[in-house]
């Protein structure tokens, strides 16, 4: 929970040999970090390779930083200051067909997105954790990036999932809510907003017609897994789906977590499910 460098990990086929590229970023080389750097995530566009990353600022409020490197596996040189108008964790980013660029963002509890409901940054709202009572769950956000892809480029929204009866989903629902680990791919051009629901350790997703959303809820991708969180991407890589994700099989303890992927396929109504056979 407290990490102070990134790692890439690169694969030329599934199941194949693993290479460790070295330290791609490293918390001590960006002058505004003040601890915790969490999960981070990459994009490239026009040749560029752009590494979103979440991290406390000095006054122990999580911000969102991008570094920029030649290459996937880096090194990346960070921006000195977070992205103007970035806060919480859990960055993802998705560049679209037609190179419009955006950043998914957000998690609740000690993601700190329940500090920011009115838009600014209160304290106190710390110990609330989540939307409580008879409300809509906190919502992740989404936010258009400009051509450089190292800043917000008008408003940050948030990002509408609603339920199968086309109403938000309630707080209470905790086997559907938005906790954390934001996602999104594309495919036969609908847009799959998959995420994390924390306490309940499901993976769930929501469908929509464009990457602002409104998306809804569609089911789940993958049950509870060892350890306490399930954190994910989804990818196509030479003609198949896969879903990268993690848990604690090999070391039996929640801060120490190993990559595991399993092949998705998407059924007569492009539903999405776990492939029979593992990868």
């Amino acid at each position: 929970y407290d990490m102070t460098d990134y790692h890439v990990f690169s694969m030329d086929s599934v199941g194949g040999p693993v290479t460790d590229h070295g330290i791609a970023l490293k918390a001590d080389s960006v002058p505004w970090v003040g601890k915790q750097m969490w999960a981070p995530d990459a994009a490239e566009k026009n040749g560029k390779y752009y590494l979103y990353y979440p991290a406390r600022d000095k006054e122990g409020i999580f911000r969102i930083g991008v570094a920029v490197g030649d290459k996937p596996e880096g090194p990346f040189e960070p921006d000195p200051e977070p992205i103007q108008g970035s806060y919480s964790i859990d960055p993802a980013t998705f560049v679209d067909d037609d190179g419009k660029a955006f950043l998914y963002f957000g998690g609740i509890w000690g993601g700190q997105l329940q500090c920011w409901r009115t838009g600014k940054f209160v304290r106190e709202a710390y110990e609330t954790m989540e939307a409580s009572g008879d409300e809509p769950a906190l919502l992740p956000r989404v936010a258009k990036l400009t051509d450089d892809m190292r800043s917000i480029d008008g408003e940050v929204r948030e990002v509408v999932i609603n339920d199968s009866d086309g109403k938000l989903i309630h707080a209470s629902n905790h086997d559907r809510r938005f906790f954390e680990a934001a996602w999104l791919h594309k495919y036969k051009g609908k847009y799959y907003f998959s995420y994390s629901t924390g306490d309940t350790h499901y993976l769930v997703y929501a469908i929509g017609e464009s990457p602002l959303g409104p998306f809804t809820y569609a089911g789940r991708i993958l049950e509870p897994v060892q350890g306490w969180t399930t954190h994910h991407s989804i990818v196509e890589f030479k003609g198949k789906w896969y879903l990268f994700y993690h848990d604690t099989s090999l070391s039996g303890k929640n801060h120490l977590r190993s990559v595991k992927m399993r092949e998705l396929v998407y059924d007569a109504d492009d539903k999405l499910k776990l492939a029979e056979s593992q990868s």
